[in-house]
C-alpha cells in the first residue's frame, strides 16, 4: 500500500513539474526573452570607456549601416546603369526598414555642402587651431622678427608652396579670401573619410544605407532582407543581369543567431544520443536505458524555467553552454539506477535512504560552488550559475521521483563496466605510481606554459563566406587593410576634441607624415576657440605685414582686400554664440557616411580618425583613444572579468572542499577533494603543453569539470569505505561524459569548444584517478559480484 502511494505521489509530482514547466515556457516571448547580442554579455553599468564606446558604436547608427555594390553585364550602357541604380535606391528608400539611402555619387555633394559651410565660418572653425599651431611654431624657433612679421611671411611662404601643387587647382577661386589655406588644410585632413573606388562608368554602383532598427534584433533583420530582395528584383526587371553584393552587421547577426540556434538543438540532441548510445552498449537491456531520458530532460526543463523566471533577458549562449548540463545530470540517474539491492527485501525507499548522503553531498556541494557565480560581474556567468544549479537540483529531484514509480529501478550493466581484478600484482602498483608521477610532471611542465588570452570575438561563430564578402564590398567603398580607425573619446564634444588633438600629436610622432583624417578637425579645440579674440588682437599689424609680404613674393596685394576686410572685422566685433553651438552647427551638416564619424550623447562623445599605418601599440592612456582592434577584442576588459571569475571559482572550490571536510571529516575528505583538484590541474597542464591559450570559458569548463570529478570522488569514497571498488555508475558516467564533451570540443562556437575540451580532459583525469585508486590500495572486492 505504501509503495503504491509512493508511486502515485511520485507520478503526481512529476506531472505537476512537467506541466508547470512546459506551461511557463510556452507563454514566453522568446524574441524578447532570449538575446543574441554579444554586448548583452557585458554589464549595462560597466564603466570601462572601451565598453561605453562599443555600446555607442553597436547601438547607435554605426551598426545599422548597409553597403551595396551593384554590378552589370558588359553590354549595359551608362543610361541603363543609372536607371538600375535609381530603381534600386528608390525601392530601398521606400521601405520602412531603411532610414537613409545615399548613392555614393551624391556623397560628393554632401562634402561640398560641408566645405561651403566651413568656408563661410572659417574664422570661427578653422582659424583658432591654425593660430595656435603657428604660435607654438613661432615659440619653438629663435626669431629676430616680430610675431606679426613672422606670421605674415610664413603665411605667404606656405601659400606660394601650395600653389605649385596639383591639389591647389580646385581652390584657386578662393585663395584671395583664404590665404591662410584654412579650407585646403581641412580638405586634406578629411580627404578619405568617405573614400570609395572611382566610378569610371564600368565599375559597380555603390550605395550606402542606414537601417531603421538595430541589426541585433529580428525586426532589424527580416524586414531589411525583404527590402533588399524586393529592390534587387525590381532592378533586375529594369536591367536584366544586374547582380548585387552587400554587407551589413544584420547579416552577421542573423547568421550567428541561426547557427547558434542550430547548435542549441544539435548539442542537446547529440548529448542525449551519445549518452543513450554509450549506455546502450554498456547495459544488458537497452530499452531500460530510456529511463535515463526523463532525468536529463527534467534537468534541462528545470534549468530553463528557473533561469527565465529570474532574469528578464537571458543570452542564448547560456542555453548553448547549459546544454552540457545533460552530461552532469545523468550522473544521479546512473548512481540510483545502477545500484543493486543490498538484500532481497530492500525497497526503493530503503535504497534511497542508503544512497541519499552521497547524492545530497554531491549535488549540494556542487550547487554551493555554482551559487557563488551569482556574485560575478558578468550577466552570462550569473545566468550560468543559476542554470546549472537549478538543473542539478531538478535532475536529482526528477531522478528520485522517476525511479520511485517504476517497478524495478535497477539497470544491470555488462561485465566490462564493473569487472575489476580482485588482487593487484606488485608490478601493476608500480605502473600506477609511474603514471601518477607522469601526471605530476605534466601538471608542472604544462602549468609553466599556460597563456591566458581573452577575446570577445571568441563568442562569435566564424562566418567565413560572409567575412570574405564583407572585405570585398568594404574594399569597394575605400576600406583599406592598411588603415586603422581610432576613436578619441571624452565626456563632451570639447573633451573628445582635446583627446583627438593629443592622439594626433602622438600619431605623427609614431608615423611622421602619415595622413590621419578626422571630421573632428573641422572643429577647433575649446581652448584655441576661447583664446582666438586675444590672439587676433595681439596681431594689429598682421594685415599690413601680410600685404607687404605678398607684394615681395610677386602677388597682387589688392586682390586680397576681401580677406583684409574680414580680418579687421574679426578683430573689432565681439564673438557671438557658444562653443557647443559652433560645434553642433558643423555636425548638423554631416549626412550619410560622414555623420557616423562622431558621436555625441549625455553619456559621452567621440571622434573617429582614419589613419594610414599602425604602430602595433595602443595609444597612450592620456589620449583617451582606442583603436578599432582594441574595441573588437576588448582583451583587457575580458581579462578583468576572467580574473573576477577565477577568484569566485577558487572561493567556490574552497567552499566545496570545506563542505566535503564537514560531511566526511578530514581523513576521508582529503582523498575526495584531491580528485577534482588533481584532475583540474592535470587538464590545465595538458592544455599548456598543447599550447592552447586559455580564456574565461576554459575557466568555466574547469568549474563544471571539477563538479563532475567531485561526484566521482564522493561516490567512489562511499564504496571504498565498505572495501568495495568504485561503483559501475562512475565508469559508465565517465564514458558518456567523455564521449559527449569530446564531441562538443569540435563545436563551431569557440567558447563551447573550449568548455568541451576542458571538461573532457578533467573527466578523463578524474576517471583515471578513481579507477587507479584500488590499485594504490592494493586490493578491493568488486562493487557488483
Amino acid at each position: 500500500m505504501f509503495l503504491s502511494s509512493l508511486k502515485s505521489r511520485a507520478r503526481l509530482l512529476l506531472l505537476l513539474f512537467a506541466v508547470g514547466g512546459i506551461t511557463w515556457l510556452a507563454q514566453l516571448d522568446y524574441s524578447q526573452k532570449i538575446s543574441t547580442d554579444v554586448l548583452d554579455l557585458i554589464p549595462t553599468d560597466e564603466q570601462a570607456p572601451e565598453l561605453t564606446m562599443v555600446r555607442s558604436l553597436a547601438s547607435e547608427q554605426q551598426s545599422r549601416v548597409a553597403l551595396f555594390a551593384l554590378t552589370w553585364p558588359q553590354n549595359v550602357d551608362q543610361a541603363q546603369r543609372e536607371l538600375g541604380a535609381n530603381k534600386f535606391a528608390t525601392v530601398l528608400a521606400a521601405s520602412d526598414a531603411l532610414a537613409e539611402v545615399v548613392p555614393m555619387s551624391e556623397e560628393d555633394a554632401s562634402q561640398e555642402e560641408l566645405g561651403r559651410y566651413a568656408y563661410e565660418h572659417r574664422f570661427e572653425l578653422l582659424l583658432p587651431d591654425w593660430l595656435a599651431e603657428r604660435e607654438t611654431e613661432y615659440g619653438e624657433t629663435n626669431q629676430s622678427k616680430t610675431w606679426s612679421e613672422w606670421l605674415a611671411e610664413k603665411t605667404v611662404a606656405d601659400l606660394e608652396q601650395f600653389l605649385t601643387q596639383p591639389e591647389a587647382m580646385p581652390f584657386q577661386p578662393m585663395i584671395t579670401t583664404d590665404p591662410q589655406l584654412l579650407l585646403p588644410a581641412l580638405a586634406q585632413s578629411t580627404q578619405f573619410l568617405s573614400d570609395s573606388s572611382p566610378d569610371d562608368g564600368s565599375g559597380p554602383v555603390l550605395i550606402w544605407a542606414r537601417a531603421s532598427e538595430s541589426p541585433f534584433k529580428e525586426e532589424g533583420q527580416g524586414p531589411l532582407f525583404a527590402a533588399v530582395d524586393q529592390a534587387l528584383a525590381e532592378t533586375v526587371k529594369s536591367v536584366p543581369g544586374a547582380e548585387l553584393q552587400w554587407t551589413a552587421v544584420s547579416r552577421f547577426a542573423a547568421e550567428s543567431r541561426d547557427r547558434i540556434k542550430t547548435e542549441v538543438t544539435g548539442l542537446n540532441l547529440l548529448t542525449l544520443i551519445v549518452v543513450l548510445g554509450v549506455a546502450a552498449v554498456a547495459v544488458k537491456r537497452v530499452f531500460k536505458a530510456l529511463h535515463l531520458v526523463p532525468v536529463v530532460l527534467g534537468a534541462l526543463l528545470g534549468a530553463w524555467v528557473v533561469t527565465t523566471m529570474l532574469f528578464s533577458q537571458v543570452h542564448i549562449l547560456v542555453f548553448v553552454i547549459g546544454s552540457l548540463l545533460g552530461g552532469v545530470a545523468v550522473d544521479y540517474g546512473f548512481y540510483l539506477y545502477l545500484q543493486p539491492k543490498k538484500q532481497d527485501d530492500e525497497s526503493y525507499a530503503m535504497r534511497v535512504r542508503r544512497l541519499i548522503k552521497p547524492l545530497l553531498a554531491s549535488v549540494l556541494t556542487t550547487v554551493l560552488g555554482f551559487s557563488l557565480l551569482l556574485f560575478s560581474d558578468l550577466p552570462l556567468i550569473r545566468q550560468l550559475g543559476v542554470f546549472v544549479s537549478a538543473g542539478l537540483l531538478s535532475a536529482l529531484g526528477v531522478a528520485l521521483l522517476w525511479f520511485a514509480q517504476i517497478k524495478n529501478p535497477y539497470l544491470e550493466t555488462r561485465r566490462f563496466i564493473h569487472v575489476r581484478p580482485a588482487v593487484v600484482a606488485p608490478w601493476a602498483r608500480g605502473l600506477v605510481w609511474t603514471l601518477m608521477g607522469l601526471g605530476v610532471v605534466i601538471v608542472i611542465s604544462g602549468g609553466t606554459r599556460l597563456e591566458w588570452r581573452d577575446d570577445i570575438r571568441d563568442l562569435d561563430i566564424p562566418a567565413v563566406e560572409l567575412k570574405a564578402n564583407d572585405r570585398e564590398v568594404r574594399g569597394l567603398f575605400g576600406d583599406d587593410a592598411d588603415r586603422t580607425i581610432y576613436f578619441s573619446r571624452g565626456d563632451s564634444l570639447s573633451h573628445a576634441r582635446d583627446s583627438l588633438q593629443k592622439f594626433l600629436v602622438w600619431f605623427q610622432q609614431k608615423h611622421p607624415g602619415a595622413p590621419a583624417a578626422s571630421i573632428g578637425l573641422s572643429i577647433p579645440t575649446q581652448e584655441a576657440w576661447r583664446k582666438l579674440p586675444e590672439r587676433v588682437r595681439a596681431l594689429p599689424d598682421y594685415v599690413p605685414e601680410l600685404m607687404s609680404a605678398l607684394e615681395r613674393r610677386g602677388f597682387n596685394a589688392d586682390s586680397f582686400q576681401a580677406f583684409a576686410l574680414a580680418w579687421n572685422k574679426l578683430s573689432r566685433e565681439p564673438r557671438e554664440g557658444s562653443y557647443d553651438e559652433l560645434a553642433h552647427g558643423v555636425l548638423e551638416h554631416l549626412t550619410g557616411p560622414m555623420a557616423l564619424l562622431y558621436h555625441d550623447s549625455p553619456q559621452g562623445a567621440w571622434f573617429a580618425t582614419i589613419a594610414e599605418g599602425h604602430s602595433g601599440i595602443s595609444p597612450p592612456l592620456d589620449t583617451q583613444t582606442v583603436s578599432s582592434g582594441q574595441l573588437e577584442s576588448m582583451n583587457e576588459l575580458f581579462s578583468r572579468y576572467r580574473e573576477s571569475a577565477l577568484r569566485l571559482s577558487a572561493l567556490g572550490l574552497g567552499l566545496v572542499g570545506l563542505s566535503v571536510f564537514l560531511i566526511y571529516g578530514i581523513r576521508r575528505g582529503i582523498p575526495i577533494f584531491a580528485v577534482p583538484v588533481g584532475s583540474c590541474l592535470f587538464a590545465f597542464g595538458v592544455l599548456g603543453l598543447m599550447g592552447i591559450p586559455l580564456n574565461l570559458f576554459h575557466l568555466l569548463g574547469a568549474f563544471l569539470g571539477v563538479c563532475l570529478s567531485h561526484d566521482y570522488a564522493i561516490f567512489s569514497a562511499e564504496n571504498a569505505a565498505n572495501g568495495e571498488a568504485p561503483p559501475p555508475s562512475i565508469r559508465l558516467s565517465g564514458l558518456t561524459t567523455m564521449a559527449s564533451f569530446g564531441l562538443l570540443a569540435m563545436s563551431n562556437i569557440p567558447v563551447v569548444s573550449a568548455l568541451g575540451t576542458t571538461v573532457a580532459l578533467i573527466v578523463i583525469a578524474a576517471l583515471l584517478i578513481v579507477e587507479l585508486g584500488p590499485f594504490i590500495r592494493g586490493q578491493a572486492k568488486p562493487a557488483i559480484d
